[in-house]
């Protein structure tokens, strides 16, 4: 198996076994909570911390200085979740959640562009009731002598919504086995059409899930975890969004077509009660699972804002889009990616 390293230039600010400092109270330290930082994706935001479980979230912020240090409570985290960093749009370095202080180095005093995007948090430890043993609990930024953050500018002109398995969450994206090395959310096909398009992210994919299969982790059934970043911690609305793609149904290859499709259509009336106004693009799972029951509660609900899509013939185990015979590769995230953003884009004009 291809491994991946994890490097790092950090400063301990949290001993082993010690309580979290979370940022508050202390010069050039920026809390949690601050407008300055641009979050995208499910976060559980507090004072005290942001809290994400899903691999593809995001945060961006700007600053000036030389450096930046973000820090992290990883006291009841067993799996460390996987993280890139970008500066000014430069190459993404790759780091392991495990310890309190990452720091972040910057050429000149800047301003900087800083982009944390999450790569994986392993679907099979408990991301879902606290203490989590997985996940990426941000406590806040603590900015080098000197060091400013500044508000940011960008403004996305879509807001797109993915929520699925771990194909969305991609699971297996990078190489054959279940785990974060071979695991990367941002290769797969939601991030990547969010980025082809400009479009603002959510994106949440968890392992095993199905609308009637509940998910690895300890997560709910997808009609259960809607509208949850994690248990006891409510999700922003979707009441925003452009777009909402649903990739389920893989995981439910056992249920009855009856108890498949009254979850499916309950599931899909929750997001409409949601996001009134958003395009929900109900997809055909990739291996065909369910597919007629999937297209037959779309025609039933008949709302001209919900389409069934066929994603028949888009990838194939026999031209290697797949590692494994269910996830995606990077190949099939990019076919898949394809398709949707042209299809997305075609519906708008």
């Amino acid at each position: 198996m291809r491994r991946l390293l994890v490097t790092a230039t950090a400063a301990a600010l949290v001993l082993p076994g010690a309580p979290p400092v979370f940022a508050s109270g202390r010069p050039n330290v920026v809390r949690p909570d601050d407008r300055r930082l641009a979050y995208e994706g499910h976060w559980g935001r507090t004072p005290e911390a942001a809290t994400t479980v899903n691999s593809g979230s995001r945060l961006r912020f700007r600053f000036t200085g030389g450096g930046v240090h973000a820090l992290f409570d990883v006291a009841s985290i067993t799996v460390p979740a996987q993280i890139y960093v970008s500066v000014d749009g430069g190459p993404r370095q790759l780091y392991a959640v495990d310890r309190g202080n990452i720091g972040i180095g910057a050429p000149g005093r800047g301003p900087h562009t800083v982009e944390i995007s999450v790569k994986d948090v392993f679907s099979r430890a408990n991301r879902w009731t606290p203490p989590l043993e997985t996940g990426v609990v941000f406590t806040g930024l603590r900015l080098d002598q000197g060091g400013r953050l500044l508000p940011e500018h960008r403004s996305p002109t879509r807001r797109l919504a993915f929520y699925g398995d771990s194909i969305t969450q991609g699971v297996m994206a990078l190489c054959e086995v279940n785990t974060s090395d071979c695991a990367d959310g941002t290769a797969a096909y939601p991030t990547l059409v969010a980025d082809r398009l400009g479009a603002s992210l959510t994106q949440v994919g968890f392992g095993r899930q199905g609308v009637v299969q509940t998910g690895n982790g300890g997560v709910p059934a997808a009609k259960d975890a809607y509208g949850w970043n994690y248990a006891d911690s409510r999700a922003d609305s979707d009441r925003r969004a452009d777009v909402i793609v649903v990739n389920q149904g893989t995981n439910d290859a056992a249920s009855a077509a009856d108890d498949f499709r009254s979850a499916y259509r309950s599931y899909l009336e929750e997001l409409r009660s949601a996001a009134p106004h958003a395009r929900i693009l109900a997809l055909r799972p990739f291996n065909g699972t369910h597919a007629d029951d999937i297209a037959a509660v779309v025609d039933q609900l008949a709302d001209s804002a919900v389409e069934f899509v066929d994603t028949t013939g888009w990838l194939s185990l026999e031209d290697g889009d797949f590692n494994g015979t269910v996830h995606p590769n990077t190949q099939g995230h990019r076919k898949v990616a394809d398709r949707l953003a042209a299809l997305i884009l075609d519906k708008e004009h």
